[in-house]
C-alpha cells in the first residue's frame, strides 16, 4: 500500500465521515445511539474492499485443497477473533467426502503463551510458536486493529521469510501491517474505535466461514 494511498485514506477517515463519538454526542436517546451504531457499521461495511475478501477465500480454498495449515493470531479482542475463526474453519466447514481445513489459533494455549512470554518476551509469543512448524505455502492470518502490534509484526515477518502467505486484518489507518502482508483486509475508522473494527472482523469471519462451508458441501 503506497504512502499516497495512506495519506488519502487518512483524509477520508478524518473528514468524510463521522466517528462514534460524534454519533454519541448527537444521539437523542440510547435507542437513537443504537440505531446510529448500526448505521455506522453498515457504512464501514461499504468501505471494505470486496475483492480482498475474494482473495482471502481463494487462498483458504487453495491451502485446504493442498493440505496446508492456516494459522491465526492476534492480541486481546483480536485474539478472540483469531480463536473464533480457527474454530469455525477447522470444525464448522467439515463435510463428508471433502478434505478438511487445517486451522490453528496461536492464541489458545495459555501455558505456551505465558511460558514464551516469561522466557523469551511477549514480542516472541507468535514467532516462537511458528518456528520449526511453519511450512512454505502455509497461511498466517493476523488480526490487529492498529496494525502495529510488535508480536504480530514479528510473526508476520517470520512467516514471509519462510515462504508462508500472509494476510492482515487491520483497522484505523492500517498501521505497519498494511505494508507487510501479501493481502490486507482493511476497515478504515477513526483511531481508537476498536469495537466497530472487531465487529466487522467477526462479520467477515462468519461470511468467509459460511462460503467455505457451503463450497465444501458442493452447494455453490
Amino acid at each position: 500500500m503506497s504512502a499516497h494511498y495512506l495519506t488519502n485514506l487518512k483524509m477520508k477517515t478524518d473528514f468524510e465521515f463521522k466517528g462514534l463519538e460524534d454519533h454519541f454526542l448527537k444521539a437523542q436517546s440510547k435507542g437513537d445511539f443504537v440505531k446510529r451504531y448500526f448505521s455506522y457499521l453498515s457504512e464501514l461495511m461499504t468501505r471494505v474492499d470486496v475483492s480482498v475478501i475474494e482473495q482471502i477465500i481463494d487462498v483458504f480454498i487453495r491451502a485446504g485443497d493442498r493440505g496446508k495449515t492456516l494459522y491465526f493470531l492476534g492480541n486481546g479482542g483480536s485474539a478472540a477473533r483469531a480463536s473464533h475463526l480457527a474454530n469455525d474453519i477447522s470444525i464448522g466447514t467439515r463435510s463428508p467426502g471433502s478434505k478438511p481445513f487445517k486451522a490453528v489459533s496461536l492464541t489458545d494455549n495459555l501455558s505456551i503463551i505465558t511460558a514464551l512470554a516469561n522466557d523469551e518476551g511477549y514480542a516472541n509469543v507468535f514467532v516462537s510458536q511458528l518456528d520449526g512448524i511453519l511450512q512454505p505455502d502455509d497461511v498466517v492470518v493476523a488480526f490487529s486493529v492498529s496494525g502495529n502490534s510488535d508480536n504480530v509484526l514479528k510473526g508476520l515477518r517470520y512467516a514471509k521469510e519462510h515462504g508462508a502467505i500472509t494476510i492482515g486484518c487491520t483497522g484505523f489507518d492500517g498501521g505497519a501491517m498494511s505494508q507487510l502482508t501479501n493481502i490486507n483486509l482493511h476497515v478504515p475508522t477513526h483511531r481508537g474505535e476498536y469495537g466497530p473494527v472487531e465487529d466487522i472482523f467477526t462479520i467477515l469471519g462468519h461470511l468467509i466461514y459460511t462460503y467455505l462451508r457451503l463450497e465444501r458441501r458442493g452447494t455453490l
